[in-house]
């Protein structure tokens, strides 16, 4: 059986379109509280939703989508596999203080990037007015 170039490329174009959910995603992990576990699960709403969307504008046939879901919850699978062993990993190497200046110097660098990314694409806009 030969798969053709859409049937082939088409699940790794549809894995990286999803990467900046992703990441939304992976930046809330390190929260904690019920709140963050509902946010989780809004966000989780709102991808299915999109795949579901990209799917209808595709035309996969239901079974072709069904595929692509489980091959989407084993990727997540995976993902946490990998995470908790990296996350295990870390704990190995630094110590429970270290560990949170890490966290702490991370979340920084997190804020300064989102206010001066949100600052140029602002400005960007201004600009093209």
């Amino acid at each position: 059986m030969t798969l053709s170039l859409r049937q082939f490329v088409a699940p790794a174009l549809f894995a990286a379109a999803l990467l900046p959910f992703a990441a939304t995603a992976q930046a809330g992990h390190h929260e904690e509280g019920e709140k963050s576990h509902q946010d989780r699960e809004r966000m989780e709403e709102r991808m299915q939703e999109h795949r579901q969307d990209v799917y209808e504008r595709a035309e996969l046939s239901d079974d072709k989508q069904q595929a692509l879901n489980e091959a989407h919850e084993t990727f997540r699978e995976e993902m946490k596999d990998v995470r908790d062993a990296h996350q295990a990993r870390m704990a190995e190497i630094l110590t429970e203080d270290e560990q949170e200046a890490l966290r702490n110097a991370m979340h920084e660098a997190r804020e300064e990037y989102r206010e001066g990314h949100g600052k140029r694409h602002h400005d960007d806009e201004k600009d093209s007015q």
